[in-house]
């Protein structure tokens, strides 16, 4: 018994483990705004999973009050860059996203008890159609920003990706963490980040 589940660890370790990451070119949108060369996430069989353009450099102020979260720097609602999918694909919280290209901006879950365990922080980016978000300049306040998400996720929750500023040991790449996050880490103009791109959130 104890052999077999080994050998199923073994197998589930290396079927998440086929994912790489490539350069890709220019941004679709907004090019003056984000990194001139975009993350490439590609999956074992060389298909194109999503393409990431981060915002450089990414504004910063002062701090916020906000608790438990990452970037009290970054106002809420600021634009963070882009992602574009080329097939139908998943959020955080295994809500399907149609291909297309979508804004990031800056969100963190509310503390109304809704949300616990769901991250060890707070700091979540929050997708919106390029067609419906128009004014990257003006920050949406939280409201705003999760109307505009639902957009996205096409439910009421709006379409969320969980990410931090990374503190700790940082090297850039794609790095499983746990069994099934598979965690995009960057520099976005100076701030690093850890995004995760593929896995959803247990329970």
């Amino acid at each position: 018994m104890k052999l077999f589940l080994a050998a199923a660890l073994v197998c589930q370790s290396f079927a998440w483990a086929q994912y790489k990451l490539e350069t890709t070119g220019p941004a679709p949108v907004a090019a003056d705004q984000v990194a001139k060369a975009g993350a490439k996430i590609v999956d074992a069989g060389g298909k194109t999973v999503a393409e990431v353009w981060l915002r450089t450099p990414i504004p910063t102020g002062a701090k916020s009050d906000q608790q438990a979260v990452t970037l009290p720097e970054v106002a809420h609602g600021t634009f963070m860059g882009l992602i574009r999918f080329a097939a139908k694909y998943e959020d955080r919280r295994g809500q399907t996203i149609k291909p297309g290209t979508y804004t990031m901006r800056y969100s963190y879950f509310p503390q109304n008890g809704d949300h616990q365990g769901v991250a060890p922080q707070r700091d979540f980016l929050l997708l919106t159609p390029v067609e419906a978000d128009t004014d990257l300049g003006k920050n949406p306040t939280f409201e705003q920003l999760m109307e505009m998400s639902r957009k996205a996720s096409g439910t009421p929750h709006p379409c969320v990706f969980s990410f931090w500023k990374e503190e700790e040991s940082f090297e850039p790449g794609l790095k499983l963490l746990g069994e099934h996050d598979w965690v995009l880490y960057t520099n976005a103009g100076g701030i690093k980040l850890g995004i995760i791109l593929v896995g959803k959130a247990e329970g």
